[in-house]
């Protein structure tokens, strides 16, 4: 692992049940994020694109302690071998929920600061669609 680490933070207008919903059932993942063929459980894990239907991530979910905790291994083609860690951490709070993601172990360099000028940018935006969902159906 490297001292390289993304972390976001976002309130939702929606109960700790639906947002483990939007982080673990492949119809709500595929609404913000990438869609996998099966709901994430503990044990491996690929994601599709929901247009191109080309495998984008795989890894292995480590933790997933329902409505609390979800972590998993990350791995894409634009890191090679390595793999890195995403870990969310759903707080309940009046109103809704706090959202964490902690994206750590990523390259580290000057060669790879434009992958991680790309995975924060599109941490942003997967965010905001699953932010516009979740107030949407709330």
């Amino acid at each position: 692992m490297t001292d390289t680490i993304l972390q976001k933070s976002i309130y939702l207008r929606a109960t700790p049940a639906q947002v483990w919903a939007y982080l673990t059932d492949p119809d709500k993942l595929a609404i913000w994020f990438h869609k996998p063929q099966t709901p994430l459980v503990e044990g491996p894990y690929e994601m599709f694109g929901t247009e191109s239907g080309k495998r984008l991530m795989w890894g292995e979910v480590l933790v997933a302690k329902p409505y609390a905790r979800l972590e998993y291994s990350f791995t894409i083609a634009p890191m090679g071998d390595r793999s890195s860690t995403v870990t969310w951490t759903l707080d309940e709070v009046p109103g809704g929920t706090n959202l964490l993601l902690r994206h750590e172990g990523l390259p580290q360099g000057v060669e790879a600061f434009d992958l991680l000028l790309s995975l924060d940018k599109g941490w942003d935006e997967h965010l905001g669609r699953m932010r516009a969902s979740a107030h949407e159906a709330g």
